[in-house]
């Protein structure tokens, strides 16, 4: 299972990585493909996990999730 989440406020690779650390933090998480340029990030699962842990991960460091699909 994989899940695109939009995300406002990355704006430099450290963004970037700051995001995927928060991501692959999450248990269930098997890889995450940040898109700076895009503004997203391709989240692969190994469990069904809620949008609202995904987004309480990015918020947390700082920057906002606008969609999950």
């Amino acid at each position: 299972m994989t899940k695109t989440v939009i995300i406002d406020g990355m704006m430099c690779k450290h963004c970037a990585a700051s995001v995927k650390k928060a991501l692959e933090a999450i248990d269930g998480v098997t890889l995450v493909d940040v898109d700076l340029e895009n503004k997203k990030a391709t989240v692969s699962l190994s469990a069904d996990i809620a949008n609202d842990v995904i987004e309480k991960a990015i918020k947390d460091e700082g920057y906002t999730v606008t969609k999950i699909d």
